[in-house]
């Protein structure tokens, strides 16, 4: 069997072009993974060195998918090969092999030690509180974020800020946190990019030993790279210019990282002679949904032209919900779940929910339990179980049961054991007042003072100063799920009903190794795929997010994550949304998405649900 057989036209183009630039634009669901592996063995297989070979991609679950696939071609053709020294793994993992051998060119020891998040942010609280910078204007996360966007944009840090004396302060933290660093023989994440950068750039000997070891240099999701990684990747390539990258502008949706898709958009006048390769056949969706997601996508301005096309059949129409609240709308995602698996035989485990925030998880997750129907949640943690909910949970359920131990331990896990102590032995320094307010109190309005008094989401902030998976930091997303705890306190009457309530919604009547319907965020979605495809909350200020109501490259992110979302299917995508929605403890009137109204009118069936609160009022819109 040869390497290259079940390759179509365009991917074997694409795994035989070896040398000069390449650039392959790799639609969902083409076979991109497919091909990149495909074209590291068939380079093997025709006696290109494994140590002259450059894999990097961003994650080691990628990469260790790619080295497995690698090695069974190889075995299909009994091609022994020794591929120990061919490197395929993470961009930091590479910064981190060239530094253990360069690093002493900067004046560090080779034993040096790589702060984690965790240390990099109590050496920035250190740095403040020795700076006496207030820490109501100045937050560690925040200029921690900041040092990392400067590092991996390859920016000056003297002019960060929005004024002169932010500027100021910031320059002297950065140069604090620089000199500190050096000093404690560590480097941050970010500097295993940067670094490397600064060696190749002082000493030209040292870069062309790595020039001529990597004579072939392969870039998995071009499209997520940052300016330091593009430049890593390119002072390496400018000799040989044996450089292949693959990925597609159009999943390009993380910028709050600091990505820059226009690195793959800038490929070709980087590389003038580049090959360029569409790998446009898709393998995964049906006709219906691909012409719509095309639709979706060529409203963006910021991309490189291709269409997507399939064998498959065109398959249903997609469908577009109107419900009248969000709890009627995760009503009818569990009941067509349900309908799915049981007359349709799609698994359990090939349906998705898909969501733009993780909040939007408690109201489908307690659909879920009352139908009795099993549940995961993907690149995240159960409402109930997030740690934000179970801290103030916990201070709810010792004012109403003050023998509460297990309660008061998770307290003082939180406030630390000396605080507990000076504030004798108390939650809180007044608790014996807060506890007088639950028979005052809306449960809503406890769980307010409760959040107000204990400081809680100034601890959030410091705790978890971190993007999250939806692209917002993750200390605000933690907060949202209180807000949303909020909302779901205000509809109840005292604090003992409530707390029985969400006692039941944590009964885990549906764990189980069995098959479970899935439940995730657009951004976590990346990269999967199921036969039916439910996109909740398809609402202005939620999908797009409001975030983005200003700003055009953010509003054409949030068109790329809306395609993401919709190529995840196979045969079947529902898009829902509400007239009515209560959402991290607002309630709102809604309007429908712009990106449903943008979708060709031939290939949907709407529904509207609200006349009668569930009776389903359909019209086929021609």
């Amino acid at each position: 069997m040869n390497i290259l057989a079940g390759l179509n036209e365009k991917q074997r183009e694409a795994a035989t072009t070896i040398g000069g630039p390449v650039l392959i634009l790799a639609g969902a669901g083409s076979g991109k993974t497919k091909t990149l592996t495909h074209r590291i063995a068939h380079m093997l297989s025709q006696g290109i060195n494994p140590e002259n070979i450059l894999a990097v991609t961003f994650t080691n679950k990628a990469a260790e998918e790619m080295r497995n696939r690698i090695k069974k071609l190889l075995e299909i053709e009994n091609l022994k090969l020794k591929i120990e020294n061919l490197f395929v793994g993470t961009f930091h993992s590479f910064g981190v092999k060239i530094l253990r051998q360069e690093i002493e060119c900067l004046g560090y020891k080779k034993n040096f030690v790589i702060y984690d998040e965790d240390d990099a942010l109590n050496l920035a609280k250190d740095i403040m509180a020795e700076m006496n910078l207030s820490r109501e204007k100045f937050k560690p996360a925040s200029f921690l974020n900041l040092v990392s966007k400067i590092k991996s944009e390859l920016k000056d840090y003297e002019n960060a800020g929005a004024d002169d004396f932010y500027k100021k302060q910031f320059a002297d933290f950065y140069n604090l946190y620089e000199s500190r660093l050096k000093a404690a023989n560590a480097v941050d994440f970010d500097d295993l990019i940067i670094l490397p950068i600064k060696i190749w750039q002082s000493r030209p000997e040292i870069l062309e030993k790595y020039r001529k070891q990597y004579r072939h240099i392969l870039v998995d999701e071009y499209q997520d790279t940052n300016r330091a990684q593009y430049l890593l990747i390119s002072l390496l390539a400018q000799k040989y210019k044996n450089i292949f990258a693959i990925g597609d502008p159009d999943q390009a949706i993380y910028g709050w990282r600091h990505a820059d898709f226009r690195n793959i958009l800038n490929f070709e006048k980087d590389y003038p002679d580049a090959k360029l390769v569409k790998l446009e056949q898709n393998y995964r969706s049906t006709g219906n949904i691909l012409n719509a997601s095309n639709e979706i996508i060529t409203k963006n301005t910021e991309r490189k032209e291709k269409k997507l096309w399939t064998e498959n059949s065109p398959g249903a129409l997609i469908e577009v919900i109107e419900t009248a609240n969000e709890r009627k709308e995760a009503e009818f995602i569990v009941n067509e779940a349900i309908n799915l698996n049981k007359y349709s035989g799609i698994d359990l485990d090939e349906i998705v929910v898909i969501y733009r925030t993780n909040a939007q998880s408690r109201v489908l997750e307690e659909a879920c339990l009352y139908a009795n129907l099993p549940y995961r949640i993907i690149g995240g943690v159960k409402f109930y179980q997030r740690k934000e909910i179970k801290d103030v949970l916990a201070y709810l359920r010792l004012a109403q049961s003050p023998k509460d131990e297990i309660s008061l331990k998770r307290i003082v896990g939180i406030i630390g054991k000396r605080a507990f102590a000076a504030q004798g032995g108390q939650p809180v320094a007044d608790w014996e007042n807060l506890k007088k307010q639950t028979e005052i109190l809306s449960p809503a309005e406890f769980v307010k003072a409760v959040v107000k008094q204990t400081g809680y989401y100034d601890y959030l902030e410091k705790k978890f100063p971190d993007f999250g998976p939806d692209g917002e930091p993750e200390f605000e997303s933690r907060i949202k799920n209180i807000k949303e705890l909020i909302g779901l306190a205000g509809m109840h009457e005292n604090i003992g009903d409530f707390l029985a309530e969400v006692a039941l919604m944590q009964t885990e009547r549906n764990a189980g190794a069995g098959k479970q319907l899935n439940l995730m965020t657009l951004h976590s979605a990346k990269g999967l795929e199921f036969d039916a495809v439910f996109i909740a909350g398809a609402e202005e200020n939620l999908m797009p997010h409001s975030r983005s109501a200003y700003s055009f490259q953010d509003l054409e992110e949030e068109r790329r994550l809306c395609y993401v979302g919709m190529t995840r299917a196979k045969k079947y995508l529902k898009l829902l949304f509400a007239k009515q929605r209560a959402l991290w403890g607002e309630k709102k009137e809604t309007l429908p998405s712009r990106f449903i109204m943008e979708l060709p009118q031939n290939l949907v069936n709407f529904r509207s649900l609200v006349d009668g609160y569930g009776s389903a009022q359909t019209t086929c819109r021609k």
